[in-house]
């Protein structure tokens, strides 16, 4: 099934839609959002790209990024993503959102207009292996000590996304 993101300008309207890796290929602005959840002791969860992605694959990311669809909330497509690539449900709370561009390599771009959740969760997981390799929880401490020492095994987007939640928290 072809997935479109929704093209928009810098104020959120919407400029119309475009076929996912087209506007990748592209660069240009859409919506997107990226969850973060964190357990009982601080910790965030990470997952494992799989290795079948068009790209990014296998690095590690944040538990959730994705686009919301056509008509769809930033919130209900962040909630349906956690289930979809998860296989979980939890509360999540919008916290900041921002403008980003970043290049992923393969001619392939990243420009979002990227709405940030974050939520908690303690429990297991049902992993989809087309999407998620395997997830693991993490100090802050530590994950900043794995980047400085290992970029390459993290998405481009997430060390922007995660430079910028330390801004605001």
């Amino acid at each position: 099934m072809e997935e479109f993101v929704v093209l928009v300008n810098p104020a959120d309207e919407v400029l119309g839609l475009m076929e996912k890796q087209q506007a990748h290929v592209n660069g240009l602005l859409h919506r997107a959002f990226s969850v973060f959840l964190f357990n009982d002791k601080g910790e965030m969860l990470l997952q494992k790209r799989a290795s079948e992605k068009y790209h990014s694959p296998g690095q590690w990311t944040n538990a959730v990024c994705s686009h919301p669809r056509n008509n769809e909330s930033y919130l209900d497509g962040a909630k349906r993503r956690v289930k979809e690539e998860l296989g979980i449900e939890t509360e999540l709370s919008e916290k900041f959102n921002f403008i980003y561009k970043a290049d992923v390599g393969n001619g392939l771009w990243e420009h979002e207009l990227d709405h940030v959740f974050i939520g908690t969760y303690n429990s297991e997981f049902n992993l989809n292996q087309n999407e998620v390799e395997q997830v693991r929880y993490i100090s802050i401490e530590d994950l900043d000590k794995e980047i400085a020492e290992n970029p390459e095994k993290f998405t481009e987007w997430f060390k922007i996304i995660l430079e910028e939640y330390k801004h605001h928290f």
